[in-house]
Formats: C-alpha cells, structure tokens, sequence
C-alpha cells in the first residue's frame, strides 16, 4: 500500500481485489484491513528489524539522526475533538518555516538511508532525550557498536548530553552552535545534512508520510509503520539485488 501510493484504505482494498486477487485466498474489507492493520503493529516493528540486521548496511559505523514533523491535523476543531488531542500537539518546522500540528518521527538511520532505530513522539518533545530514550529502550544498538559516529544538527547539544553519548560509546558530530568554536567534522555537515534531509524527503514525497490518514494513536502509529517497513524492505531488496542505489524506490512504485 505504501510503495503504491495508496494513502485511502478504501482505494487500495479496491485496487487489491481487482489486481491482487489471485495471490491470496481470502482479502477483507475496509473495516477488517483496519483492524488487521492495526492488530499487526508489533509484528511490522518486528519485520523492521529482521529485514534491515540482514543488510550490508547495518554495519555501517556512521548514523545520522534527525527529526521530521508527521503532520496529523490543521483545523481547529480537529485539535480539539481529535483523539490524537493530548500527543499531538503543535510544533515549529524550521525546514519548512511554519508550525503545525502534531507529532514528530525521530530517525536514527545508516547514511544508505536504512532505518536502524525510530520514536514517534509529540512535537514538541526533545530531540536529545528522546534519542537517549531510543538507545535506552534498545542498549545493545550502541553497545554492540562501540566508537559509532553519530552525525546530527546543532539541535542536539549539550555538555550531560555529550556524556550521555559518550557512555554510551558512541562519538557525536555536530556544526558548532553560535558562539562555539569550531568542532571537528564541519567540513563534513554541509553534505551529510543533504543526506538526511534526502532520507526524510523519500518518506514524505514518495511515501506519503504526511498524507498518513491515521486519526487514532493506533492508526497513527501503524500507519508511520508502515512507511518505515516500506523503505527497509525495498533497501534490503536492492542490498541482496546488488541494484546501484540502496534507496531508490523506482522499481516497486508501478
């Protein structure tokens, strides 16, 4: 559903039954593909995981960590009746200049653009503690990496911080914020920045993050999910074809 572009359940049930058909023995409606779809968070997150360990990527020692808004309502009614109301709140986007409303997807990933680890949180949260809430809740991803690079933005600042990651075994690469001295790498943030902002492009203008449809948590959530397994999965095929370019998606979007 996501590779195809299908951001309405409705339609791409549709487009299942009329193309998909004969591959399965049995396709439920709307209201059963929801309920399915939700249901099966735990074992998408699973999936994740089982596909991107089986790369040449993840062994990458360089990760690059940003945030990106996951926009889930603009009215004002919506932010009141909603029942995303109480998570979902409002944020700046500086990539974008513009607040908005709703939650923000946390990304550590590999500089191929694999996912190697991810947090769906409010807008506002911070990006700092939540990356150390990533490496808490999974401590052999750093663990097992000892002297991991980690690139990201001079949002993730901070000397306890630094500490935390350095602990953590894990060396931290970042641009100097105003009134810093120079730190080691800069030459390097211009183009990695682009890398990024690349990976986070790749779920919002092929994948349709923003257009997730998802009006609960649950739905919320699974829906992000499923754009993550979309990305992975094609990585890890393009990674076992030997194909030129890990992230490209051209040849499962038709």
């Amino acid at each position: 559903q996501a590779l195809l572009g299908f951001t309405s359940e409705s339609r791409f049930i549709r487009h299942a039954h009329t193309h998909l058909d004969h591959l399965f023995r049995y396709l439920p409606g709307q209201s059963g593909y929801n309920r399915r779809l939700r249901a099966a968070a735990g074992l998408i997150t699973t999936m994740i995981r089982l596909l991107a360990v089986d790369t040449s990527l993840w062994t990458d020692d360089v990760w690059v960590v940003d945030s990106t808004p996951v926009e889930c309502g603009r009215s004002r009614d919506t932010t009141r009746r909603s029942q995303l109301a109480g998570w979902a709140e409002y944020g700046y986007c500086a990539s974008h200049s513009r607040y908005f409303w709703g939650l923000r997807l946390h990304l550590v990933c590999t500089l191929g653009g694999l996912p190697v680890a991810f947090a769906l949180t409010g807008a506002k949260a911070d990006e700092r503690q939540t990356l150390l809430g990533i490496l808490t809740a999974d401590p052999h991803l750093a663990a097992d990496r000892p002297g991991q690079t980690m690139i990201a933005d001079r949002n993730y600042y901070g000397a306890a911080f630094e500490a935390d990651l350095a602990g953590a075994g894990l060396r931290l690469l970042r641009p100097a914020r105003k009134g810093e001295p120079e730190r080691p790498g800069a030459g390097l943030f211009t183009p990695l920045r682009q890398t990024i902002e690349s990976i986070n492009q790749t779920f919002k203008g092929q994948l349709d993050l923003e257009r997730h449809g998802g009006h609960t948590p649950a739905g919320v959530m699974v829906r992000v999910l499923q754009r993550i397994l979309a990305l992975t999965t094609a990585i890890w095929h393009n990674d076992h074809t030997n194909a030129p370019v890990h992230r490209s998606l051209i040849a499962y979007d038709h």
